[in-house]
Formats: C-alpha cells, sequence, structure tokens
C-alpha cells in the first residue's frame, strides 16, 4: 500500500463547474443546483480559475455565501496554472503557463476570494508546463498547506513521466486526465498503471467526450454509441450510464466529472455505480471506439 492512500476524500462522481458562467443562473438557482448536487450524494465540485474568463468561480462563491453551513458539506477542487488572454486579466499577452511559487499562491488567493471560503479541499496543476521548477512547486505548495489554504495538491493532464517527476518533490494526491471509450490512451500509455501502483484515484474530465459519444457523427463515435445503446437497453438503463460504467470498471476507481446542468446527467453517472460491465462486455465498448478487436 503507498503512503499516499487513497485521498482526498471526493464523491464518487464530481460535479463539473466549468460551464457554470454559461448556464444564466441567478444566485438562487445556483444555490439550488448545489443543494441538488448534495442531495445525491455528489459533495464535489470542480473549477479552475480559468473557467468562464475567469468568472466561474465568483458565481459559485456568490450563492454558497447565500448558504455558508453548506461548506462543511462539500469538496471545493481548483486547478491553477493557465493564464488566459482576458479581458479579466489585461496584463496576459499571449496564453501561456506559469507554475512559478508567486503565480500559484496568488491564483489560491483569488480563488479563496471568489468562491468565499478559507481553503481549498484540493488543488491541481491544470497543464504541464515545460518551465516548471518541481522544486519551486513544492516550496509553494508547502506554504499553502502550512496556511491551511489548500489540504491536499495533485495534478491535470500530466504525463506518466510528469506525475512521477514531481511526485518526486511533492506528494500528488491524483491526476486528472481525460478518458471515454473516445480516448483510451491513458488505458495503455502508463498513464492509469501509475495511479494503481500509487493507489490514487484519478478524476475524469469529458467522461462522454466531450459530447461527442450521443452528437457525434463520426465513425467511431456511431460504433460505440450503437453498442452503448444496445447494452443499455438489456440493463434497463441509459446509454449515458453504460459509458460511466465502462469508466468505473477501471480497478483505479476513476472518479467521473460531469459538467451538465441537467441533475440527468448526474442522475445518469450515480446510476453507473451499480452497473458493473463484464470483461466481455467492456472490451466490446473498448472495440468499438477503436474500430479493431484487442490485439
Amino acid at each position: 500500500m503507498s503512503e499516499h492512500s487513497p485521498r482526498p476524500a471526493l464523491s464518487p462522481v464530481v460535479a463539473g463547474c466549468w460551464r457554470l458562467a454559461e448556464w444564466g443562473w441567478s444566485a438562487p438557482e445556483r444555490l439550488r443546483w448545489i443543494e441538488q448536487c448534495l442531495e445525491r450524494g455528489v459533495t464535489t465540485f470542480d473549477h479552475a480559475d480559468i473557467y468562464g474568463g475567469y468568472t466561474a468561480e465568483a458565481l459559485f462563491g456568490e450563492a454558497l455565501a447565500r448558504a455558508p453551513h453548506l461548506r462543511a458539506r462539500l469538496q471545493l477542487v481548483s486547478k491553477c496554472g493557465i493564464r488566459l488572454v482576458d479581458a479579466a486579466r489585461p496584463g496576459h499577452r499571449v496564453k501561456s503557463y506559469d507554475t512559478s511559487a508567486a503565480h500559484l499562491v496568488a491564483s489560491v488567493d483569488n480563488s479563496l476570494r471568489a468562491l468565499q471560503t478559507d481553503h481549498l479541499d484540493l488543488l491541481l496543476i491544470h497543464r504541464p508546463d515545460p518551465l516548471m521548477r518541481p522544486a519551486e512547486v513544492a516550496d509553494a505548495v508547502a506554504q499553502l498547506k502550512a496556511a491551511g489554504k489548500i489540504l491536499d495538491f495533485g495534478v491535470s493532464n500530466f504525463t506518466m513521466s510528469q506525475f512521477a517527476m514531481l511526485n518526486q518533490w511533492v506528494p500528488l494526491a491524483t491526476n486528472q486526465i481525460e478518458l471515454s471509450p473516445l480516448r483510451r490512451a491513458p488505458l495503455h500509455d502508463g498513464t492509469l498503471d501509475q495511479m494503481l501502483a500509487l493507489d490514487l484515484r484519478p478524476m475524469i474530465w469529458s467522461p462522454l467526450a466531450g459530447g461527442r459519444l450521443f452528437s457525434g457523427q463520426q465513425p467511431d463515435a456511431l460504433r460505440v454509441r450503437a453498442v452503448l445503446e444496445a447494452v443499455a437497453e438489456r440493463h434497463g438503463v441509459a446509454p449515458a450510464t453504460v459509458a460511466y460504467a465502462w469508466l468505473l470498471r477501471h480497478p483505479s476507481r476513476p472518479r467521473p466529472i460531469v459538467g451538465s446542468r441537467r441533475l440527468e446527467a448526474l442522475d445518469e453517472a450515480l446510476a453507473a455505480q451499480t452497473l458493473t460491465l463484464d470483461a466481455e462486455t467492456w472490451h466490446e465498448i473498448w472495440s468499438a471506439g477503436a474500430g479493431v478487436e484487442v490485439p
């Protein structure tokens, strides 16, 4: 068993806040969505400083401030390290990455103010930075933890080697990666093997391939959709539930992020927890995505 243990204590399904600014909700409507997530056992909310052009965190924080007692029942995840060219950040000349200690600390402080909270349960570096100095990142994380501003730390979109390198300097809690029947590389490039070896649970973004699984007309999407629909009919569930069950079947115990305003989308993901696909069906879905049978 790794010294890391399968922390942090996040919910098995995570609510994604990427598009929160696009939903056009009032603060009471946003608060009601938070409450409805909690009622379903979805207690973890995934943010990034850049979401909504640096506005989504503040929209969430405004809603949460209307019921501050809810903070003890939920976990806030945020990501930083990307500098967008945006009106909210007039000093940014080109899109770039910044994992300097100054940027990490300032980003966390900005997120805490926006979210109207005193700590993040988990901070992630959003994208690998070729100029990252691991010792500097480790020092910043130590500073943030000592101040109680973050409880845990991890990364997003890191390769196996990038994760291993930074993990030598500062213990990482997770890797938030893209995975779906249409994006299978982490199954075979060592990314999920690494999570298993360290007994860490990955977080999964775009578990439905950004909606392409059910709206795309590409050959791979059409093949997978046909299999998902057939399996769904056999089990009496939604096709999306089968797609989530395909992810959850992996022994690394992935946590899918559901970035939809539709509560039905959360329910479909939650239902996958009680649908265990047999190995043959899992490989049938893999083969549909690949367009070939397994080697």
